[in-house]
């Protein structure tokens, strides 16, 4: 006859580390400190215009020009994603991306809400000075699909 007592031990040992570990991701994934809000108000910026379809061209030309190549566009969610790789120059590593999505959003009844997430190697870009290069160029964009400039 064979004995599940081992078995039973082994379950007895499994079930609390296996608890504890998710006991402490669920506390770490509902963390949000002040760093979080800085980095969203970075991250965003209000236009004064309605025109979605003008704004999210806008944003798609701009990431273009900026070098990203378009992975998806979804005008009902108003979101845009894109990304570029640079590989080192010995070839050695697989390439570096750098990888953007920027959601367009309504805010209020006279401006619409564009914010920008980066990631670079599955990190987050906390600098403020890509996203203040994005927006410039992004009202730069803007101001010339207004005027039809092409």
């Amino acid at each position: 006859m064979i004995s599940d007592r081992p078995c039973r031990c082994l379950l007895a040992l499994l079930v609390p580390l296996l608890l504890a570990g998710c006991m402490s991701t669920h506390d770490r994934l509902l963390d949000m400190d002040t760093s979080q809000v800085q980095l969203r108000s970075i991250q965003s910026r209000a236009f004064d215009t309605t025109d979605k379809e003008r704004t999210m061209r806008a944003v798609i030309a701009t990431l273009q020009d900026l070098g990203f190549m378009l992975d998806r566009a979804d005008y009902t969610l108003g979101v845009v994603t894109a990304s570029k790789g640079r590989a080192d120059i010995y070839q050695l590593q697989a390439p570096a991306t750098l990888r953007i999505t920027v959601t367009v959003r309504p805010r209020g009844e006279r401006q619409l809400l564009v914010r920008a997430s980066a990631e670079y190697q599955r990190s987050p870009v906390t600098d403020p000075k890509p996203y203040q290069n994005f927006f410039n160029s992004l009202e730069k964009a803007m101001f010339l699909e207004a005027h039809q400039v092409d």
